[in-house]
């Protein structure tokens, strides 16, 4: 029991050393001199999902991988580069998740095509339903 709590000690200082003490990227928090730059970057940057939170986008998220994101997207946004040609780098560095918008392909084709044929046997079972009540 004293070995243990000797280890739960000893782990203490390393948790507490997990705190980042790095100050943010500057980008993360200001906006780009540019408001159509700045409005490019604020659309693409609702878009992208935040890997930390998973369900913010990294407009909405505090974490601090979110502020280096948002930093990022300024960055390049600022030196010119298209907001797709962004998105693309993220989706081919985080997976094809951090996208809230897929792309519609071989893999993601029936999820988009699911909710279509799930509202047609609705539809076919509310109407058998209602001619069973008819006669």
């Amino acid at each position: 029991m004293k070995r243990l709590a000797v280890l739960a000690l000893l782990m203490v200082p390393g948790a507490l050393l997990a705190d980042p003490t790095m100050a943010p990227e500057p980008l993360s928090y200001t906006q780009l001199p540019d408001p159509a730059q700045e409005a490019q970057a604020q659309a693409l940057m609702q878009t992208i999902r935040c890997v930390v939170c998973q369900g913010q986008s990294i407009a909405d998220s505090d974490a601090d991988l979110a502020g280096d994101m948002r930093a990022l997207v300024r960055q390049r946004i600022a030196e010119g580069e298209k907001p797709e040609a962004i998105r693309a780098w993220l989706i081919q560095r985080y997976g094809r998740w951090v996208s809230y918008t897929p792309p519609v392909d071989a893999v993601t084709w029936p999820l988009w095509i699911a909710p279509i044929l799930l509202l047609g046997i609705g539809g076919l079972l509310a109407r058998s339903a209602f001619r069973r009540r008819r006669a």
